[in-house]
């Protein structure tokens, strides 16, 4: 079995620091029923402003863990880059389950195309298309953990 900072670390933009700053904030996903309530512990989830039958979603919450987003926030930056698996990440990989090796693959490959399309195609600005990668990007670091 792989320890929790072992399989952060297969993912591009997880540093040991930074793997070890998760472990110790989330402390274990399993309390997590779904990847949307590890998201909302974050604060990474629009707020909402409902009346009747209007929705207006705003704003990111940050009504929660803000060490743990800032750390996420960080990680996802390097989703700008194109998808690729050498130096050290290439190691850390492979003592890595196949399944997890799978959804870090994943991962790069679907986060690099989001941030695109949102800053080239949908004229996002950088850091909120930053927010909107880091939120999907913990749903990736959800699974991760849940087939390991």
């Amino acid at each position: 079995m792989n320890s929790l900072v072992h399989i952060l670390q297969g993912f591009r933009g997880i540093s040991a620091f930074s793997a070890f700053t998760i472990a110790q904030e989330v402390v274990t996903f399993n309390r997590f029923s779904d990847p949307g309530k590890s998201m909302s512990y974050t604060g990474l989830v629009p707020s909402e402003n409902s009346t009747g039958l209007m929705t207006r979603r705003g704003s990111l919450t940050k009504a929660g863990n803000a060490h743990l987003r800032r750390v996420l926030i960080e990680a996802a930056w390097s989703y700008r880059h194109k998808p690729g698996v050498k130096g050290d990440l290439k190691k850390r990989l492979e003592h890595l389950p196949p399944e997890v090796q799978r959804i870090s693959w994943k991962a790069q490959t679907r986060l690099h195309q989001k941030y695109m399309h949102l800053v080239l195609q949908r004229r996002k600005h950088s850091n909120v298309a930053i927010a909107a990668i880091a939120r999907e990007f913990l749903g990736f670091l959800w699974a991760a953990v849940q087939v390991a």
